[in-house]
């Protein structure tokens, strides 16, 4: 930490303790550079982020890479700059960092304290924040995708409830990285009642070796249920493994993705039932002869959600909190109904649950899975890498005020 005050400071380097510049260094999304990762977020000058009453200013040690920010830098499936309303768009969800300033009514945070946040805001006056649901509030907003201001900056502002503490534990980037999508993972299999994971019972987990499958794993272990999870590479199934999973499938032996057929179609609604029943017994080489399992864990979409209605039991749930292979979703209704089965949509979770989830990491429970660590410069690359799912199994992070891997505190 240096102890001389300028206008703006480089990568790396942390101004005095409470000392809030001028500017700060971001990287930066604006409408007209849409497109890839690469052309989309170009390095600024910015100014920093003003706080209100209930927010805190963040000086942010490092940041973790979603698929959010690979959408918001392509405009797609809508450009957020039409949602926020602003010429500019600063990406990044999740983040450790140190308190740098309080808003007047903060009273649980002071500056200097070493925090983590969490990637979910409201309106504190609306109804459902106030005895209701937070995620059931019209207010609620994807920090860092739905609000204008990220963590890819030296600073961010946040809402007083999004910080929680830093496991001390963790290195920054081990910190920074986990949270959009640990949180997302809890409330999908905690978090919608009448369809708790519990012990003994067997979830489906696709993609289970990224950002979200891989703590959707871990978590279902915890619980003492039984993941298994689907992969598209073989070489990750020892991952998924070691992180709990009971049996690993890769989708690439199957052929029953994509849209559901036509009923009328009798050759294609055959030949697609068969793939379907084929992937149906390689479940019940784990679970046993005729035993569906008790929920599947979807965020593909569009090319698995059909498959994911057959195979789920009888009054169980398929929860979805994505559609990265599309959003236009087709099912088979008559199992829907007939079998009494339950298509949730799950989408991030409120401050108890992130809470909860933030303590499992903190007690060492849950491990972050980082894969990769990317300096600052190479934010744009870690997207591009997301985007062509060229990245490693796990979850990715940046350095950003943190200028070395492996520091666990600013002290």
């Amino acid at each position: 930490m240096t102890t001389e005050e300028k206008d703006i400071y480089a990568i790396g380097e942390i101004p005095p303790l409470g000392y809030v510049p001028k500017k700060m260094h971001a990287w930066v999304i604006r409408k007209d550079r849409h497109g890839n990762p690469l052309q989309s977020f170009v390095e600024e000058e910015f100014d920093i982020p003003e706080i209100g009453p209930s927010e805190v200013l963040v000086f942010v040690m490092a940041a973790g890479v979603n698929y959010n920010g690979v959408w918001a830098g392509l405009g797609k499936p809508i450009s957020v700059l039409d949602v926020t309303k602003k010429d500019y768009h600063i990406a990044g969800s999740d983040a450790s960092g140190i308190v740098w300033k309080v808003g007047s009514d903060v009273k649980r945070w002071k500056v200097g304290d070493e925090v983590v946040i969490h990637a979910m805001t409201w309106d504190h006056e609306d109804v459902e924040v106030n005895g209701g649901e937070p995620m059931l509030s019209e207010t609620n907003k994807v920090f860092g995708y739905e609000t204008a201001d990220g963590t890819f900056a030296q600073f961010t502002s946040v809402q007083a409830h999004q910080l929680m503490k830093k496991p001390s534990q963790l290195t920054w980037e081990e910190s920074g990285c986990y949270n959009l999508t640990l949180v997302t993972a809890y409330r999908m299999l905690f978090g919608h009642s009448g369809n708790e994971l519990k012990p003994g019972e067997y979830v489906l987990v696709w993609g289970a070796s990224g950002g979200l499958g891989s703590f959707a794993v871990q978590l279902a272990k915890t619980v003492g249920a039984k993941p298994i999870g689907v992969i598209s590479d073989n070489s990750k199934a020892d991952y998924v493994k070691k992180l709990g999973a009971v049996g690993v499938l890769n989708r690439k032996d199957f052929n029953c993705w994509g849209e559901h057929p036509d009923i009328d179609d009798e050759e294609a609604y055959n030949n697609y039932m068969k793939e379907v029943r084929k992937f149906g017994k390689a479940l019940w080489e784990f679970t046993g002869k005729g035993k569906n399992v008790d929920m599947v864990f979807e965020h593909p979409g569009e090319s698995t959600v059909p498959v994911s209605m057959f195979v789920v039991k009888r009054g169980g749930m398929v929860v979805i909190c994505a559609g990265t292979t599309g959003y236009n979703l087709t099912l088979d209704a008559r199992y829907l109904w007939m079998h009494s089965k339950r298509l949730q949509g799950s989408h991030f979770g409120n401050s108890k649950q992130a809470n909860a989830a933030n303590q499992l990491v903190s007690d060492g429970v849950i491990d972050p899975c980082v894969s990769e660590v990317f300096s600052w410069d190479g934010i744009p690359n870690a997207h591009e890498k997301m985007m062509n799912n060229e990245h490693k199994a796990g979850n990715m992070a940046v350095l950003v005020g943190a200028a070395k891997e492996g520091l666990k505190s600013l002290n």
